[in-house]
């Protein structure tokens, strides 16, 4: 089993019983695809945008365009709202998100390795900011196991004791 297949079953585990949505920038589906890897994930999984286009970021899951303007796509406030957005546009109760530089080379001001991804529920909202040294490859798998830990450390967070 993958690092991060095994990510994506510790997911399923902490998210039991609730939904999620996921916004994927740079990670472009790979944390979604390492989800859909787990049987039985459909009852938590509600699907996955891939919003490698900054516009798709504010025209389909309503991150402020004046903040994009503002800062680019890499920004921890863009992150968050990725990830609220997703849970808004897929209707789960958690929005997972990923955005920053996979590299060769820097972009939006960023150098490649500068990653943020967050994942919310309501008004819980967790945000990491990653620096990743390594190809385009190892900056997204790197990404989208972080992501995957930061939903499942929010679902743990959050869970009503027994």
């Amino acid at each position: 089993m993958s690092d991060l297949t095994a990510k994506a079953h510790h997911v399923a585990t902490a998210l039991k019983g609730t939904t999620l949505g996921c916004a994927e920038s740079l990670t472009a589906g790979l944390v979604t695809s390492s989800l859909a890897s787990v049987p039985g994930i459909s009852e938590i999984l509600r699907g996955g945008v891939v919003c490698y286009a900054t516009d798709i970021k504010w025209q389909v899951l309503g991150v402020d365009k004046s903040l994009l303007a503002r800062h680019g796509p890499v920004h921890p406030q863009v992150a968050a709202q990725l990830a609220r957005g997703a849970a808004r546009v897929l209707g789960a109760e958690f929005g997972l998100a990923t955005t920053g530089v996979a590299g060769p080379g820097s972009a939006w001001g960023k150098e490649a390795g500068t990653v943020f991804v967050a994942a919310a529920r309501g008004h819980h909202l967790l945000v990491r900011e990653l620096t990743i040294e390594g190809d385009r490859e190892r900056v997204r798998t790197i990404s989208a196991g972080a992501a995957l830990d930061l939903v499942a450390s929010l679902g743990e967070q959050l869970e009503s004791p027994s």
